[in-house]
């Protein structure tokens, strides 16, 4: 071997390891189809998310292995995280979750706690805006309180996603805090709330922004409040002349009541650190796509996103204030 010859190869050995230095690689990726499980209805918010998700992963090409989004919404969602907490170790199952995530059991005492999945990355906060039909002659959420108080008990109807899940908790809050009474009419989704909505079946709804932008967007809704502490930041417009900045927090419009819900990932238990981080990554490449910027503006989002430790205890403080909730609405299940 010559010494040109000897420091040709050695000039190769260095530029490989600077290359393998600098070169991500995933110590674990999915060897088989990727199921992301949805442990609500269709058209809701979490489908229309999940099946975004999977829409940017395939178009970018982000996993070589296909994703599929499976709706699991059964017992209020039970059905969805039981097969997941049933999957223990199995890293080709996600879950997208929502608050049922804690009033499921609460509420049915199924044998499920969000401590038997492995948090992966929580991807937004969901704001909650009180909406009506185009027709209703109120034009404020504290105009359409008093004619819920004046047409009697029960009388108004509030159409929400589920049975003592977020919507109905909202709507019980609503009550307590205003004295007006609703007739609670529970629906599979989000996206069917605000059909009934427009079809004048139900009287208001508390549908999260992207589950009924495009009424709103088409002139069939009018938004009132949004139930949070801050307006929401985005200016474009997205109806007539009105943002999503332009509607007041409910506290503005004389009805002090917030609630935000979590748009998050988790994993089964039992999977490796390497398998959550390859999600973990997996999900940061999908929140950089210009597709889930525009979701993200399109649907009023808070755009919180956290992973680790941080993710895991919020959603320990999370457990703890829906309990409060549950116990003050009357919803826990029966010992």
């Amino acid at each position: 071997m010559t010494r040109r010859t000897t420091a040709k190869t050695l000039l190769a050995a260095v530029v490989a390891t600077a290359f393998s230095a600098f070169t991500p690689a995933f110590a674990w990726e999915p060897t088989k189809t990727v199921e992301f499980i949805v442990p609500a209805g269709t058209g809701g918010g979490a489908d229309q998310m999940a099946r975004l998700v999977q829409s940017i992963i395939a178009k970018h090409n982000l996993m070589k292995q296909n994703m599929v989004v499976v709706n699991k919404g059964g017992g209020a969602g039970a059905e969805g995280f039981l097969e997941v907490k049933g999957a223990k170790g199995d890293p080709h199952k996600i879950i997208i979750t929502l608050s049922n995530l804690f009033t499921t059991p609460m509420a049915t005492g199924v044998p499920f706690n969000w401590k038997d999945l492995t948090p992966v990355r929580m991807l937004a906060l969901d704001q909650f805006v009180l909406w009506v039909n185009k027709e209703n002659p109120a034009k404020t959420a504290k105009e359409y309180i008093e004619l819920v108080k004046k047409a009697g008990d029960g009388k108004m109807k509030m159409g929400g996603t589920g049975s003592k899940q977020e919507d109905q908790i909202i709507t019980v809050a609503l009550q307590k805090q205003t004295g007006a009474k609703f007739t609670y009419i529970p629906y599979k989704g989000g996206g069917e709330v605000a059909t009934q909505l427009v079809g004048k079946h139900v009287d208001s709804s508390v549908n999260n922004p992207i589950e009924a932008v495009a009424q709103w967007r088409a002139g069939n809704l009018r938004p009132l409040c949004v139930f949070d502490n801050e307006r929401m930041p985005y200016k474009n417009k997205v109806a007539g002349d009105m943002s999503w900045n332009d509607i007041p927090t409910c506290k503005e419009a004389g009805v002090d009541t917030d609630y935000v819900m979590l748009r998050g990932i988790f994993m089964a238990g039992g999977v490796s650190p390497d398998q959550v981080k390859y999600y973990v990554d997996l999900l940061e490449k999908v929140r950089q796509t210009p597709e889930w910027k525009k979701f993200m503006e399109d649907g009023a989002f808070n755009q919180t996103a956290i992973t680790g430790k941080e993710y895991a205890d919020w959603v320990a403080k999370a457990e703890k204030l829906h309990e409060g909730l549950m116990q003050e609405a009357g919803f826990m299940a029966k010992k």
